[in-house]
């Protein structure tokens, strides 16, 4: 014998063309609806939930040219980027003198920019598009005659607290974006031959040894010009008095 199905089991699917015979919903099956669930921006007492505030966006680096009114902030800048590498170097990595770095403003053909977050400089770069000055270590021949028509680069310095940020990277992206406006080939700079992480730094940016001098020393066994320390003798006892 077939046992009659339960009220409260689900009630057979209604079919197209089905009868009125077909059981109606009880109005209490209707209480039982489950309530529309709460809206996302209320807690369980009822409390609208305090908005999020926005995401603040991520700083961006200013790329600018620099002016006379900068002069000053972009000296101490040097002195701080450089201050490590000046202590273990024969060779100065920036201008020696203020003075001479406030000169290198006023000449002609020298580009000096400025990489900026907000206030706060962190980067700067100077080149020029031909070899400037009497005391210059460059020999255009050299570049004459391999075809290279370089972007020199003068002065590159990335601020301590930056470092591993992309800033450097971004620096040279900007000079190399410079040398294909010039029809440049190549971006040409100085480092250190015992600033080993700058060497590392450029060689993974695919900078080559070019050939040139490095300083190179040999020590000479010369004889210091004073006399070295010699032991004070003890005083003389006095002579005894002769006896009469």
């Amino acid at each position: 014998m077939v046992r009659p199905m339960a009220s409260s089991s689900v009630p057979p699917v209604k079919t197209a063309g089905a009868s009125s015979r077909s059981p109606a919903k009880s109005p209490a099956k209707k209480r039982a609806k489950k309530p529309d669930a709460e809206p996302a921006s209320a807690d369980k007492a009822g409390m609208a939930r305090p908005k999020r505030a926005p995401r603040e966006k991520p700083p961006s680096i200013v790329v600018k040219r620099i002016h006379r009114r900068d002069l000053n902030r972009v000296w101490e800048f040097l002195k701080l980027s450089f201050r490590d590498v000046n202590r273990a170097t024969v060779e100065y990595q920036r201008p020696r003198t203020k003075q001479r770095f406030f000169e290198t403003y006023e000449e002609e053909g020298v580009e000096q920019l400025l990489f900026m977050v907000k206030s706060e400089i962190v980067a700067y770069a100077e080149v020029t598009y031909e070899i400037l000055g009497q005391d210059t270590w460059l020999n255009p021949r050299y570049f004459e005659k391999r075809d290279m028509r370089p972007l020199y680069v003068e002065e590159l310095a990335v601020h301590p607290d930056y470092a591993g940020r992309g800033i450097g990277s971004f620096v040279l992206e900007q000079l190399d974006h410079l040398a294909k406006l010039r029809g440049l080939t190549h971006l040409v700079l100085e480092v250190a031959e015992n600033n080993e992480n700058a060497l590392a730094w450029y060689r993974k940016r695919n900078f080559r040894k070019l050939d040139a001098a490095i300083f190179m020393a040999k020590s000479v066994d010369v004889p210091d010009e004073l006399l070295p320390p010699r032991p004070l003798p003890p005083p003389r006892e006095p002579a005894e008095e002769s006896k009469e």
